[in-house]
């Protein structure tokens, strides 16, 4: 999948990064449609885990990527 949790979390920071920038010149309209979507895309992600946790699936769809060797898969967190 080309896009995942942590190229959202990439942007956010490089987002942060250029407000906490006193030189850099900020489109806080920008910023704000920046945060909106991402807020829509977080929500998107629980609303995907509570699927998952009601049809008692094991897996989702990538968009959270998950290392091979995560020991809460095996305690079914």
């Amino acid at each position: 999948m080309k896009n995942t949790m942590n190229d959202l979390r990439n942007h956010l920071f490089a987002t942060l990064e250029d407000l906490r920038d006193s030189d850099a010149v900020v489109d806080m309209d920008r910023v704000h449609m920046i945060v909106q979507v991402s807020q829509v895309l977080v929500n998107t992600a629980k609303a995907e885990n509570e699927f998952l946790k009601i049809t008692e699936r094991g897996s989702g769809t990538g968009f959270i990527s998950i290392p091979d060797n995560t020991k809460a898969l095996d305690k079914g967190i």
